[in-house]
């Protein structure tokens, strides 16, 4: 005997992650940064394990297959796609035309736009910036932020190609180069590049060191999101970009 139910029309708010086989970051980071009443619906797509040109363009190709894998049923406000060098490396126009075509969504957001978003709103012209890629993914990640009219006047790297080690870089070792930056280049802000780097945690005290705005691919991307999905953030999130 079949019971008796009526379908509510009731649904929370739901937003999209489409995350790197690699990552072990950004999941951990958005159950700190998104309102907990929101409901976080992931997709992985299929990543290597070392970073690199051939590794982003594999990945390319799969972006739609992993976007269709998201509940058929949910109404997402807004995905973010986290991977800030393939954004740079793809286009993100290219990442936002790749995801809708497998979900159905009014927004795609990514590291790369959220960031030209974010200096905009803090009148951030001038940026020193922290990485771990290898020079071929760090030139490009350049390129595109300059081409955003964002100077870029600080760099540096840590080199590492192999997504396993990027996440096990310390936190202090971030620390002392995004403080150095800060201290030692004529910027306005330092940004934290990389989803699978582990900043979340240190952010308020760089800030407190150089006593300028540190933004981090993680907190960029959870802020935009929000912010195109008209949802209000949740209070005491590390940076001064949430007092906005």
């Amino acid at each position: 005997m079949a019971l008796p139910y009526t379908l509510t029309a009731k649904r929370p708010l739901q937003l999209g992650l489409v995350v790197l086989q690699s990552d072990e970051t950004l999941e951990r980071d958005m159950r700190r940064l998104l309102p907990v009443e929101a409901e976080t619906l992931v997709s992985r797509v299929a990543s290597g394990a070392e970073l690199d040109t051939q590794m982003i363009a594999g990945m390319e190709r799969r972006l739609t297959g992993a976007a269709t894998l998201l509940p058929r049923g949910a109404q997402i406000a807004a995905v973010g796609y986290g991977c800030t060098s393939a954004t740079a490396q793809i286009g993100a126009a290219r990442v936002a035309a790749l995801i809708k075509a497998g979900v159905p969504t009014p927004h795609v957001t990514d590291p790369v736009t959220a960031l030209i978003a974010a200096c905009a709103t803090l009148r951030i012209t001038r940026l020193g910036i922290i990485t771990p890629y290898v020079p071929e993914i760090s030139d490009q990640l350049r390129v595109v932020i300059e081409n955003a009219g964002i100077r870029v006047t600080g760099f540096a790297s840590f080199e590492e190609q192999t997504e396993a080690n990027v996440v096990r870089i310390a936190e202090n070792a971030v620390y002392t180069a995004a403080v150095g930056m800060g201290q030692a280049q004529t910027c306005d802000a330092v940004f934290l590049s990389c989803t699978n780097l582990r900043t979340l945690g240190i952010i308020d005290a760089i800030e407190h060191e150089i006593g300028k705005p540190v933004l981090s691919s993680n907190q960029v991307l959870a802020w935009d999101m929000m912010r195109l999905a008209g949802v209000t953030p949740p209070e005491d999130l590390p940076g001064r970009l949430w007092q906005l």
